[in-house]
């Protein structure tokens, strides 16, 4: 018998024939354990190791952040210029993911300027905020802008409007909902006494309970500003009705819009179509 092989058969392999079995045995059993291993190693990293992207970070985890930011915002303004607390405002329904629905945070502070004096606001503005925010003044194809990174995948906003006010904002963008934003809240104070004397001169009667907005001030205290929305609507001269008040005269008088001091608290009264409003800021206590 000749050892050629015929064509299309296959020689036996002897004794070694189970050699294959055993390997893809071997390889299933390391590829489970790996497998295993890798999962092990995600459940602790998601764990014990910090958010890396801001996907993960869920708005309530972003909220103090965010709080935290305008309380820099409010003590880089400082008590020279009127300025106010704006309030929060959560948007729902952007999306994460295709399956994941969203929210974003939004915060800021409004300073009044007057015209021209805008890029001289948000630089001093900008050189007061940390080091590490590396903050900065540009003039972009939409305008002047203030740029910076607050961290966390935090960014702030600031660039002048047209009604004569900056507006310096603080955004986390899309988030994961997670336990929500719970905000900053601290007792009211003076703000809330210097708002209530505010209305009476204008004879409207105050809110049971004013909308209080609040921030950390980085060098410990809170600032505050008390608000009544559209309560400065009807009246078109606000400086005839307020003036009695001020300790030291206006700090703003423009047509349709007053405000003064009373010890460290400003009162701001904007009859302005726009948005018309009462406010009182106490301010974060001075270094």
């Amino acid at each position: 018998m000749s050892g050629a092989v015929q064509a299309g058969y296959a020689p036996p392999t002897g004794p070694d024939a189970p050699a294959p079995t055993r390997r893809r045995r071997w390889l299933l059993a390391a590829t489970v354990a790996w497998a295993l291993l890798l999962g092990v190693l995600a459940w602790i990293s998601v764990r014990d190791d910090p958010p890396s992207v801001r996907e993960q970070r869920s708005l309530g985890e972003a909220g103090p952040v965010v709080d935290r930011a305008v309380g820099e915002l409010a003590a880089a303004a400082g008590g020279t210029v009127v300025w106010e607390l704006t309030p929060a405002r959560v948007d729902r329904g952007c999306r994460i993911t295709p399956f994941a629905d969203g929210a974003t945070l939004t915060r800021g502070v409004d300073v009044a300027v007057p015209e021209g004096g805008e890029r001289e606001l948000l630089e001093r503005i900008a050189d007061r905020l940390p080091a590490g925010w590396r903050a900065g003044v540009r003039t972009t194809p939409d305008g002047l802008r203030l740029r910076a990174d607050v961290g966390e995948f935090v960014a702030l906003d600031g660039r002048p409007g047209e009604d004569g006010w900056v507006r310096l904002t603080v955004r986390t963008g899309c988030r994961l909902v997670g336990a929500g934003y719970a905000p900053t809240t601290g007792p009211a104070g003076a703000e809330t006494v210097a708002l209530a004397d505010a209305l009476r001169a204008l004879g409207q009667p105050g809110p049971a309970t004013p909308e209080l907005v609040s921030a950390p001030c980085p060098g410990g205290g809170v600032a505050r500003t008390a608000r009544a929305a559209e309560a400065a609507a009807g009246s078109t001269d606000p400086a005839a009705a307020l003036a009695p008040l001020a300790t030291g005269g206006p700090v703003l008088d423009t047509p349709g819009a007053y405000a003064y001091r009373t010890g460290p608290v400003t009162v701001l009264a904007d009859a302005r179509a726009e948005h018309p409003r009462l406010t009182a800021t106490h301010p974060c206590p001075t270094p």
